[in-house]
């Protein structure tokens, strides 16, 4: 692997499963193809350092984060985190807290800068084969999932974060063979890349970017990356 310029911009991402890529290559998780975007729009950037493991929830990532202490500062910091919460059957109130936290705690990585901290919001998995096998009911896990992102979009909006909307495309596109790895549940790289997408003109802005208005960026449907056109 090339090693990153000594410039490049830190990235700390946290997470859960959606973070750490699960069942994806390295290369094909979203943090790593948005950071593809950018290196590409002259913003090196490093590999992000990820904390996130599959099934967490909002306090288990506040523990990991706890022991993987001193964290140090970033250059910017990402959180997603709260579908298993949802999916353990936990409150909204307790999340809304808890996501509070986490994200006082991201701010702080970031220097006490909000246009350097991004949130995305939960996806939706009650589109994806593995919920239609489990009998799951796919709206009310959708408007447990509303609920849960409208507390986050809140109180991003409260600290000046970004807040991408990543559910829609969840939605539209979640339940495509294609869009899912083999278990029938989580993101494949395809996925991943619509999310880095997403993402993309928010994470420039923030980091002072100016992207070619003439330039199109879309998702190579044979490898699921991204081709910047």
């Amino acid at each position: 692997m090339e090693a990153p310029p000594p410039d490049a911009l830190r990235w700390l991402a946290l997470g859960d499963s959606y973070t750490i890529g699960e069942g994806v290559a390295e290369g094909g998780r979203w943090p790593a193809l948005l950071a593809g975007l950018l290196a590409a729009d002259g913003f090196p950037v490093g590999p992000p350092r990820i904390i996130a493991t599959t099934g967490w929830t909002t306090d288990e990532l506040s523990t990991a984060m706890d022991l993987a202490e001193p964290l140090g500062r970033w250059e910017l910091v990402s959180l997603l985190i709260g579908v298993n919460n949802q999916y353990r059957g936990r409150s909204v109130a307790d999340y809304r807290g808890e996501f509070q936290a986490l994200l006082k705690r991201a701010l702080a990585l970031a220097g006490d800068r909000p246009d350097r901290v991004l949130v995305l919001s939960i996806p939706d998995w009650g589109v994806t084969a593995f919920a239609t096998a489990q009998g799951r009911d796919a709206t009310q896990i959708a408007d447990e999932i509303d609920q849960y992102n409208a507390a986050a979009a809140d109180l991003c909006a409260r600290h000046g974060v970004a807040f991408v909307d990543i559910t829609p495309l969840s939605r539209e596109r979640g339940g495509d063979v294609a869009m899912l790895v083999d278990d029938g549940l989580h993101p494949s790289q395809a996925m991943y890349a619509l999310w880095a997408e997403a993402a993309f003109p928010v994470v420039a802005q923030m980091l002072g970017a100016r992207p070619d208005a003439n330039r199109e960026v879309v998702p190579d449907a044979e490898t699921g990356g991204i081709t910047p056109r």
